[in-house]
């Protein structure tokens, strides 16, 4: 694809911006083209989705739903699942929770068939997961497609209660994408048709504009009972799946041939509704098919859409000939992945893991197919019923499949109830143009998201907040069993407020400074010098205050405040980390946008242990004993109460304790059975057996000790 402004205006954006973007354009210019290339070029860790199973397969990715783990239910802002903390808290496993936090840019492909409902349940999740206010948790959206194409679908039910909230089932309706705000780039040139008069008759049909001139022009080429002969390759474009049906059934039993049924191969997870074509798929000689996956040799034999007749078939083999051309194509076996992302262990990487594949020859009948599978496709020729459209955008979509008029046979001509238009749409794309931006908007916004990061960087005020709400919190619960430890939090709040809080708003000034004088700011050699002088200064005060942290660790025998304080600690150590962890970055390399934003992905994903399994396991761990005795008369004790024990239950006394055992017990003397359990040789079963009869032991013997005294 030769050079595209539009295209490398998209490009700059999305990777030197934060800004949304809404990437549109008529159908066949490049849109898909240019979501597999940013795939592949992106510094930014990115995730794509869409909003049904064959566009999600399509765009290499998955679908909105699965990602999100959403149901299928109406999202009603501020109730059902939205206000339900708790259905997300478990439901997502600390994987996805790391993938979803590291997130830099949120691709939707097919957006035309997203809900506005859906949009705002994604918004509600990446702000809770990513503990982020800003609007989807502050992910970069790009949404790509047509918006006149085909439309969301909302049920008469569904659309009666979402009604109430949303003034349209558009995607551009979706309160937190109202909020979070957008630029539109809409592609100009078109690559699938050449023609100019058929290139406006689809802008006609897309504006509603000249409708019936245009209607006029269009039914000249219905042609009543056209019967094309099977090797023109004319494909058939229905509004309804059971016309699809039966017209192939139908054509494929006339066929004198004998029939061959090829079995799908579906290993691992691989949803029904996914399915790229028949998990058996039944054909004859003379019949038919669509390719439905680009040639995997790389040969680039074919496209996914391409047109040919099945001339050869054994049980094992299956020859066609595409429509044009002489040559036979033995086609092999496709596999499809249904794949979900995960993060890889050794990288921190954003990768997909297959979950399922599916295996089968890459083909469908296709003397017809419904209008809404054929979008994204690209046909020469075709007959199209459109008489029954029933929704927006379907007769576009099925004459834009076309690359000519002249190839394009309406089997019914097209009525004006055909062309269903939306006005919400058509006001839509007039206000969403006006979003464009020029090139003083690029390097405005590329400026203000340079800006954006390095004061992200550089601004403490949330580890402040977390910091101050900590001390507060024990300085309400535990200022009577921990006098010192408050006295050190609440010293170590006024140092962060004077060493690090004051001191980064003046070094904020001077950065502001420094970019204001010219348009180099990115490689300012002063500026650069001075990012890693700052981040040299705050990374030592920084350290100070995980000193003081690291034994802020405090216990409470009531549970609801020890789960504060838990919550509490760990979040301000994972805050920390993040932050300490940039500045160490930062010293070493500068700042740069991709850089930046590279190591705080990688940082975000929740490396620190868990801090209540890591309590746990320190209280679980056994404690280093001397083998030697410290205290013969307990000991002596010990070894006395075991042999009585064992004679009692006719037991070996080693199986009722073992010396070494009795050793570490009259060593340390524990006082409960939590510290009995952290001696070697001791186990929780031995203690709750035996616990209380030690203890007890230990009781008389130390105040035979203090009486003796």
């Amino acid at each position: 694809m030769d050079h595209n402004p539009e295209l490398a205006l998209a490009k700059e954006i999305i990777g030197e911006t934060g800004q949304n973007v809404f990437l549109t354009g008529k159908a066949g210019t490049g849109k898909t083209t240019f979501l597999r290339n940013l795939s592949g070029e992106s510094p930014k860790r990115m995730v794509v989705l869409a909003p049904t199973g064959i566009a999600a397969i399509n765009a290499g990715g998955m679908t909105i739903h699965s990602f999100f783990q959403l149901p299928f239910a109406p999202y009603i802002p501020g109730t059902a699942f939205g206000s339900d903390e708790a259905r997300y808290k478990y439901q997502f496993s600390r994987e996805k929770k790391n993938i979803i936090r590291s997130i830099d840019l949120l691709v939707i492909d097919e957006i035309s068939m997203v809900r506005a409902d859906l949009l705002d349940a994604v918004d509600d999740i990446l702000r809770r997961f990513r503990r982020c206010g800003e609007p989807f948790g502050g992910v970069q959206l790009l949404l790509i497609g047509d918006i006149q194409q085909l439309p969301p679908v909302a049920k008469d039910a569904e659309w009666e209660m979402l009604s109430q909230h949303y003034s349209s089932p558009y995607f551009f309706s979706s309160h937190a994408l109202q909020k979070a705000g957008y630029i539109t780039i809409e592609l100009q040139r078109v690559y699938r048709q050449s023609d100019r008069q058929f290139l406006e008759l689809l802008n006609n049909i897309r504006e509603n504009r000249d409708l019936q001139e245009t209607l006029q022009l269009l039914n000249r080429r219905y042609i009543a009972g056209f019967h094309p002969q099977d090797e023109e390759g004319y494909i058939q474009l229905t509004t309804h799946n059971h016309k699809a049906r039966y017209i192939n059934e139908n054509k494929l039993a006339q066929l004198p041939a004998g029939q061959y049924s090829f079995k799908a191969k579906i290993d691992g997870e691989f949803p029904e509704y996914s399915y790229p074509t028949d998990t058996v798929l039944t054909l004859k000689e003379g019949a038919q098919v669509m390719f439905v996956k680009n040639d995997i040799s790389g040969r680039q034999r074919y496209v996914n859409g391409s047109i040919g007749h099945v001339v050869r078939l054994t049980e094992k083999a299956i020859g066609v000939r595409l429509k044009e051309g002489n040559e036979i194509i033995d086609v092999e076996p496709a596999e499809w992945s249904n794949a979900r992302y995960k993060l890889d262990p050794e990288s921190n990487e954003i990768v997909e893991e297959i979950d399922g594949t599916f295996e089968q020859y890459p083909l469908k009948l296709a003397w017809a197919i419904t209008i809404h599978k054929s979008q994204g496709l690209t046909f020469d020729k075709a007959v199209i019923d459109t008489s029954a459209a029933f929704a927006h955008g379907q007769t576009y979509v099925a004459l834009s499949r076309c690359k000519t008029l002249e190839g394009i046979v309406l089997s019914e001509p097209i009525p004006p109830g055909a062309l269903i238009t939306d006005g919400t749409v058509s006001s839509f794309e007039e206000e969403s143009r006006r979003n464009s931006p020029d090139n003083t908007a690029c390097e405005n916004m590329k400026r203000e998201y340079f800006i954006h990061l390095l004061t992200d960087l550089f601004s403490f005020d949330s580890l402040n907040r977390l910091l101050n709400a900590h001390t507060r919190l024990l300085d309400e619960h535990m200022y009577k069993l921990y006098p010192a430890l408050l006295k050190s939090m609440k010293d170590e709040c006024e140092r962060f407020t004077t060493a690090i809080l004051e001191v980064s708003r003046r070094f904020a000034q001077q950065y502001m400074r420094i970019i204001g004088t010219g348009s180099g700011y990115s490689d300012n050699p002063l500026l650069q010098e001075r990012v890693k002088k700052a981040a040299e200064y705050f990374g030592g005060q920084l350290d100070e205050t995980m000193q003081v942290i690291a034994g802020a660790d405090v216990e409470s025998d009531n549970k609801v405040i020890q789960k504060r304080l838990s919550l509490s600690q760990d979040e301000l150590a994972r805050e920390l980390e993040m932050k300490h962890g940039l500045m160490q970055y930062a010293c070493t390399y500068g700042f740069s946008v991709c850089g930046y934003l590279r190591r705080k992905s990688v940082l975000s994903i929740e490396q620190i242990k868990d801090k209540k399994r890591e309590r746990r396991r320190e209280k679980e761990k056994k404690l280093e004993i001397s083998s030697d005795i410290q205290n013969q008369e307990l000991f002596d004790a010990l070894i006395k109460w075991r042999r009585e024990e064992a004679a009692r239950q006719n037991l070996s006394p080693y199986n009722i304790l073992q010396r070494k055992g009795i050793i570490g017990i009259s060593n340390v003397e524990p006082r409960s059975k939590k510290e009995l359990t952290r001696i070697p040789y001791i186990g929780k079963i031995t203690a709750e057996k035996y616990g209380d009869a030690i203890l007890e032991l230990i009781g008389r013997h130390a105040r035979t000790l203090f009486d003796g005294n």
